[in-house]
Formats: structure tokens, C-alpha cells, sequence
């Protein structure tokens, strides 16, 4: 769980953020749920890729999938809001 606001930080800085332009991380709790968010201003919406065992990056939804008990993507103005939420 810890390292995925690192790899969804990494994603904003290389996909979501077009230049000038900033990005949040959010970690909550509520009750027996962890949630992390990332929000940023970039247009494009974030596609699960299928990258071969060399490729050097494209692997942060693919890992989310497999380890988050929920995810999904909230578009907003501008930009949209990544989430994925952790029962603790």
C-alpha cells in the first residue's frame, strides 16, 4: 500500500501534469479504510497498460489493480482525481 502514492507521484510527474501546472496527494482514513487520492490538471484519463517485462515504466494502474481493494478515476475541472482505497 505505501508505495502507491509513490508510483501514482511518479505517474503525474511523467503523464498528468502538463507543464506549469500542479498536483495533489491525499491520504485519508475513514474507520477501517485507508484512501489515497491523487488529483491533477492534466486532460488525458489513465488507461491500465499491458508493457513488456523491460519497458521502463507503465506499470502503476497494473500494480493499483492487483493490490487496491477499490480504485477508479473522478474526472473534475481541470483534470481529473486517481483514487484507491485499502481496507485496514
Amino acid at each position: 500500500m505505501a508505495g502507491l502514492p509513490h508510483a501514482s507521484h511518479a505517474s503525474r510527474r511523467s503523464h498528468g501534469v502538463p507543464p506549469g501546472r500542479g498536483y495533489r496527494v491525499w491520504l485519508l482514513r475513514f474507520g477501517d479504510v485507508v484512501r489515497a487520492e491523487v488529483h491533477d490538471s492534466g486532460d488525458g484519463r489513465p488507461r491500465v497498460g499491458r508493457r513488456g517485462a523491460q519497458a521502463p515504466g507503465g506499470r502503476g494502474l497494473v500494480l493499483m489493480d492487483a493490490v487496491a481493494d477499490r480504485w477508479g478515476v473522478l474526472p473534475r475541472v481541470p483534470g481529473k482525481t486517481v483514487w484507491c482505497e485499502f481496507e485496514v
